[in-house]
């Protein structure tokens, strides 16, 4: 509770000593642009349903994952103190251990990953200063493509390789994310955009392995440096 209420604090503190920079910081000239960013996705550790229909028998695994690529760019316009964009961009995780409860069952060695290529609408509110550092923070939604490979692995118990942990399948799922970070002025036009977004969905249905239908959530941490070219 004690950390809680410090923590508020230092943020109410943060916004309101930014109020003065937000507040006579002149606004820079609204115009279009693109921007390319490359970095790291670390899922989250995510719980994975599959149910079969013959007969019907239900399992879930717990899912684990390795940090992957997350790649991507942007199209938009930046009003001033708001910047709205487009973003296609995809995100991969690396599955590294699969365990599963309801059978006592631990796979390790595993080979597979977990996807999402994405198409978000984002809005950034940038807190202008008398630096070329520009902070800003905000989030956006969309629709994202989550895919799972076909994932093999060792089982513990009885080193026998399961081939077909999961299979390949996709589908398409609500997205969102949050995030913030800083935009570093090289000139007038290009700058080097630092940033962290936290991305998640809505559970997706995979089910084009026919009796079996797979169900997961997919969210992760996603770190990121690019560019920034303004028209």
């Amino acid at each position: 509770m004690i950390i809680s209420r410090k923590l508020a604090a230092l943020c109410a503190f943060v916004a309101v000593a930014a109020i003065p920079a937000v507040s006579f910081a002149n606004a820079p000239d609204p115009g279009g642009y693109i921007s390319f960013f490359a970095g790291s996705s670390t899922p989250q550790d995510t719980t994975v349903s599959t149910t079969a229909y013959n007969p019907v028998t239900t399992k879930s695994a717990l899912v684990q994952f390795d940090p992957g690529i997350n790649i991507g760019g942007t199209a938009g316009y930046d009003f001033g103190f708001v910047r709205v964009e487009g973003e296609l961009s995809y995100k991969e995780g690396e599955m590294n251990n699969v365990s599963e409860p309801t059978y006592g069952t631990h796979y390790v060695n595993v080979d597979g990953h977990v996807g999402a290529f994405s198409a978000m609408l984002n809005s950034f509110f940038d807190i202008h200063n008398q630096s070329p550092v520009t902070p800003y923070l905000g989030g956006g939604m969309g629709f994202s493509s989550v895919s799972v490979s076909t994932a093999k692995g060792v089982d513990a118990n009885t080193g026998a390789l399961n081939y077909h942990i999961f299979n390949s399948d996709d589908a398409v799922a609500f997205a969102y994310q949050l995030g913030g970070g800083m935009d570093l002025a090289l000139n007038r036009r290009l700058s080097l955009d630092v940033g962290y977004r936290y991305f998640g969905t809505s559970r997706a249905s995979l089910s084009k392995d026919w009796p079996n239908s797979t169900d997961l959530k997919l969210a992760s941490h996603n770190a990121t440096v690019g560019l920034r070219l303004k028209f």
